[in-house]
């Protein structure tokens, strides 16, 4: 059965990537299943399929980076692979939802990714949403055969293919990198529309137009994730000049603004710091989780920090 999302959601990113070699990813498991027992909505992971050595352009906001950041891994960090991920984190929890944060879908061939997603949509009855951006690594996309300076028109084109693919019993496509006539592709995702596909960036109007188009939730990055009351009506006044009908149901991401008082979590201080981010349309805030390595205890952690959430909203 679909999960029908909340009306605000909470969610945690999962350490499905190490600087080093971890040993075993035991903890990932543990993590997923943490999240599932403490009612958290959604559990999403990162993507990067290789590396370059330049890790430095990660702090180029001229090349999708931002600025100040840097990568929590050198170049042979381990990252798995988010469908791989979230297709064991389906197996392995019946209610949360299992994102992309993000994925850098360019990369893989469109109709191949399509079957991909509607496969995993399938089998977790309907949990899945597409975070998808364009990423900052001019190697990744070169490793790929793929031309880097038009990664924005990559994107478009592979959201593009999985939307036809997802909506159309038989489908017909044609723009600069691919046509197809008469093509099925079964089963469809089992989300009406297709998968979520929540669009990352920062406010431009190449990302307006992408949200625009594909968007049932936006990644806010940069500048726009430093101050989300300040671009969330931006962005929905954009989306409205665009000709998008109704802005009102965009889910947006925050980042939970947690508040501790010694080495306990204030409930009261975070929960009433939610109140203007929700008010500006934050609909996802995102749990920073520092693992204790005490798994009872980081679950009774989460679970208060949802429960608090829960009565308030």
């Amino acid at each position: 059965m679909t999960t029908q999302p909340r009306t605000v959601q909470l969610s945690i990113s999962l350490a499905s990537f190490s600087p080093e070699k971890p040993g075993d990813w035991s903890h990932l498991r543990e993590q997923i299943r943490v999240a599932e027992a403490a009612g958290l909505d959604r559990v999403v992971v990162s993507d990067h399929v290789v590396y370059g050595e330049n890790l430095e352009a990660y702090g180029d906001p001229s090349l999708g980076g931002t600025t100040g950041g840097r990568q929590p891994t050198g170049p042979d960090g381990h990252w798995l692979e988010p469908l791989t991920v979230l297709t064991w984190a389906a197996g392995l929890t019946e209610r949360v939802r299992l994102g992309t944060n993000i994925m850098l879908a360019a990369l893989r061939r469109p109709v191949v990714l399509a079957k991909e997603l509607a496969t995993l949509d399938v089998l977790s009855g309907g949990r899945v949403d597409l975070g998808v951006g364009v990423g900052w690594q001019r190697e990744e996309y070169e490793a790929a055969g793929l031309d880097f300076d038009r990664r924005g028109a990559l994107l478009d084109h592979t959201l593009a293919v999985c939307r036809t693919l997802w909506t159309e019993a038989r489908a017909h496509f044609n723009d600069e990198f691919l046509r197809f006539d008469a093509i099925h592709q079964m089963p469809k995702p089992v989300q009406g529309g297709g998968v979520p596909i929540w669009v990352g960036g920062t406010f431009q109007p190449r990302m307006v137009r992408r949200l625009a188009a594909f968007g049932s939730g936006w990644i806010p990055w940069g500048p726009a994730a430093a101050d989300l009351p300040a671009h969330i009506p931006m962005v929905k006044q954009a989306l409205a000049d665009a000709g998008r009908e109704d802005t009102a149901d965009l889910q947006v991401v925050g980042t939970l603004p947690v508040f501790r008082d010694g080495d306990h979590v204030d409930l009261v201080r975070t929960v009433d710091a939610t109140g203007p981010l929700v008010e500006a349309g934050v609909t996802d805030f995102r749990v920073r989780w520092g693992r204790s390595g005490d798994p009872a205890a980081d679950e009774d952690h989460l679970t208060a920090i949802v429960q608090a959430f829960r009565d308030s909203f």
